[in-house]
């Protein structure tokens, strides 16, 4: 019974069907089954086939955002189990994410935090127009080694220059690898603000953060 509802997960997040994600997962759960084996063997597995498709240009945008939608319901059901067994997913990197100052797209931030999530970053989203100041708190208290920053308006873009300038003057840019996102956005305006690197869609970033949280672990 286990591996058929664990099977029955990855599939429905294949498929994109989230009501169907959310209901495995909850069976899942009342059946006793381990949420980081739930995690670890139905929705993970499930997205990175889903980011395989979207990468192959099988799936297109709209898949991938339905996909992701199911992953981060049925992680809404799984986070309250996992801090009552006190356990954590075994993780890349923790990661503070959010949309800077001045723009309130909210879309492709939210698709990549939860497609890093999926891949068991440790993900601290702080949704939309967000200041300098706390993206550099929250890199502080959370002791996080990367951070990411989206804007999608050419008004906003300079922001993620402050950001990284404000990392400088708290002393923590050495030890946060920083990447930027968003429709104005490219790997030259990241090579010339001092960013680490650009992710052009949500599974460009997941790449680009495993291998900055590689190079972080390795320095």
């Amino acid at each position: 019974m286990s591996s058929d509802l664990l099977a029955q997960i990855l599939q429905s997040l294949v498929e994109g069907d989230p009501d169907l994600t959310v209901n495995a997962t909850r069976q899942a759960l009342a059946a006793g089954m381990e949420p980081l084996t739930i995690i670890n063997a139905g929705l993970i597995p499930g997205m990175r086939i889903v980011g395989e498709k979207f990468s192959c240009g099988e799936y297109f945008l709209p898949n991938l955002i339905v996909s992701a939608n199911g992953m981060k319901q049925a992680m809404q059901l799984l986070d309250p189990e996992l801090k009552a067994r006190r356990q954590t997913i075994s993780s890349p990197g923790s990661v503070v994410i959010g949309t800077v100052h001045g723009d309130i797209h909210e879309i492709g931030k939210s698709l990549v935090a939860t497609m890093l999530s999926a891949h068991g970053f440790e993900v601290h989203d702080l949704g939309v127009d967000v200041p300098a100041e706390r993206f550099i708190d929250t890199v502080m208290t959370t002791r996080a080694n990367l951070l990411g920053m989206s804007s999608l308006l050419t008004t906003t873009m300079n922001m993620q220059k402050k950001v990284i300038e404000a990392l400088i003057g708290a002393g923590l840019r050495e030890r946060v690898k920083v990447m930027v996102g968003g429709a104005p956005v490219s790997a030259r305006w990241a090579e010339e603000i001092g960013a680490d690197g650009y992710a052009e869609d949500a599974v460009g970033a997941v790449d680009l953060a495993m291998r900055l949280a590689a190079a972080r672990g390795g320095s």
